[in-house]
């Protein structure tokens, strides 16, 4: 019973925190955000201390439910740990613990906390599980959501419906989706053969707890083993996820175990428990191996044939043209800026690099299409803003509002509206009413602030072609004027971001 009710919570857990980053209408964040704040890493990075107080009593007193209840990552691998059990039943053994090596990953990732070099945030960002799960569910699962989105509303929209809409699919960073392919792979190959074997050798959270788990193991509740009903059958070491229990010796290591209850249901004479402490009675087990079935390498084929395939179709995102206009947004190029534009929110850079872990909700959550993953090494997979598709219009806060590690400063629209992520600057030499002597005024009829006017490129000749005068006290940087430019491939006005945001 103890199992099922933790399979049926982890289920609603890792099906909620899903929907978190498929969901492309806004809409769900407001109920279901509570749940990416809940998780170690973001609570920690966001001072969320009464979170912190919650997780630190679950593990005092279940262990490491957190693990397999909360953890979406964690979650995944059960899953494809359960699809692995089935083409070998019996499949785990107990091992001991990988201390130097885990130990190694899980200090690694508290200097990285508290310190500053400019890889610090890349060395979080690709060991905590919550934020790898996030880019596998944007990069990876979210395409193929909206693909199915797109084909409800294909059959909707010829029988006269309008409760599907079309949505555009897109790859947003290639360097980011081989990183996720890859931790992928790894986590589930992982997974596959071993269980748990990322979370008690790579991840630092399955470390922390499982360190916390140690300090308060004479407090709290656990599988113990009963060794006057155990007759050696080692069928609990053979379903442990976490090569945790040893059966000749009854012992369990809890600071690898993540409660996931599998001793217990396998166990046929009810040897194991979930009680405060081990049963007194102790006599010898002896051994007695059970026949394993052989491993199907055509099951293990098809999971990374799975994956490979999922990759490339994400990479096949078609792209987005414009309907009307001189041009398709395909042939904008993105400019090289100077300085990065920060989501808005964000209070300067330094600080959104330090508390931002690339988990990539914002990105997902953003429904003008100016958010993507950084391909620059010193901010890494972090979400940038740029203009190609679209722009930061001013009463959108989907962005600020997700973020659950306090990189973004959640904005009303009031703030978002006067809040300057940038300035525009305008580049002569692509501008169309110098280079092609013909009339626009593109970037003065969109922009939101009415902080760009046409004037005579010529002094004094109110006759001569119009080009645009920016008064960069009123340009809050929405990128509405890159965005519409029509001079292509490079738009005649760029947005430059600042290193910190501003109030107008």
């Amino acid at each position: 019973m103890l199992r099922k009710i933790r399979i049926v919570l982890a289920g609603i857990s890792l099906l909620l925190i899903t929907l978190l980053f498929l969901d492309f209408t806004g809409t769900l964040h407001a109920y279901l955000g509570w749940i990416a704040k809940i998780q170690l890493v973001p609570a920690l990075l966001a001072g969320s201390v009464g979170v912190l107080i919650f997780l630190a009593l679950l593990t005092l007193f279940f262990g490491r439910m957190y693990c397999s209840v909360i953890c979406p990552l964690g979650i995944m691998q059960d899953i494809i740990a359960w699809f692995g059990k089935k083409a070998k039943k019996n499949r785990y053994s107990y091992s001991p613990k990988k201390e130097k090596l885990h130990s190694g990953f899980g200090f690694l990732f508290l200097i990285c906390l508290v310190s500053t070099p400019s890889f610090s945030h890349f060395v979080i960002s690709l060991l905590d599980p919550y934020s790898s799960f996030g880019r596998i569910a944007t990069n990876l699962f979210a395409p193929v959501y909206r693909w199915g989105n797109n084909v409800l509303a294909y059959f909707a929209e010829r029988s006269e419906s309008y409760a599907f809409y079309e949505t555009d699919v897109w790859m947003r960073s290639a360097w980011s989706l081989g990183i996720v392919v890859v931790t992928l792979l790894i986590i589930s190959i992982l997974a596959w053969r071993n269980g748990r074997t990322y979370c008690n050798t790579i991840c630092p959270v399955g470390y922390w707890l499982g360190v916390f788990t140690w300090l308060s193991k004479t407090a709290m509740l656990r599988p113990v083993i009963d060794t006057s009903k155990c007759n050696g059958c080692r069928l609990c070491e053979k379903n442990c996820k976490g090569a945790c229990i040893n059966s000749k010796e009854h012992k369990i290591d809890y600071s690898r175990c993540v409660m996931c209850m599998d001793c217990i249901s396998k166990c046929k004479r009810g040897a194991i428990s979930y009680a405060m402490k081990a049963p007194a009675a102790s006599c010898k087990a002896a051994a007695s191996p059970t026949k394993e079935v052989p491993a199907s390498e055509s099951r293990r084929a098809f999971l990374t044939g799975a994956v490979i395939a999922t990759a490339a179709t994400a990479m096949q995102a078609q792209k987005k043209k414009v309907d009307g206009g001189l041009a398709v947004i395909e042939d904008k190029v993105a400019p090289q800026r100077q300085t990065t534009i920060l989501p808005p929110g964000a209070k300067d850079i330094r600080h959104f690099t330090k508390a931002c872990t690339a988990c990539q909700l914002c990105v997902s959550a953003c429904p003008n299409q100016v958010l993507r993953p950084s391909n620059a090494l010193e901010r890494f997979m972090q979400p940038e803003v740029s203009y190609e598709r679209g722009y930061c219009r001013p009463e959108c806060t989907s962005c600020s509002n997700v973020c659950p590690t306090g990189a973004l400063t959640a904005l009303t629209r009031e703030e978002k509206s006067s809040r300057q992520i940038g300035r525009a600057v305008w580049i002569k030499k692509n501008c169309l009413p110098l280079t092609e002597g013909v009339s626009c005024g593109n970037c003065a009829r969109h922009c939101p602030t009415g902080a760009i006017q046409m004037i005579p490129s010529v002094e004094g000749d109110d006759k001569s072609v119009k080009i645009p005068a920016i008064n960069t006290e009123r340009c809050i940087g929405c990128g509405a004027c890159e965005n519409l430019c029509p001079s292509r491939p490079f738009s005649a006005i760029v947005v430059e971001g600042l290193d910190t945001q501003k109030v107008m």
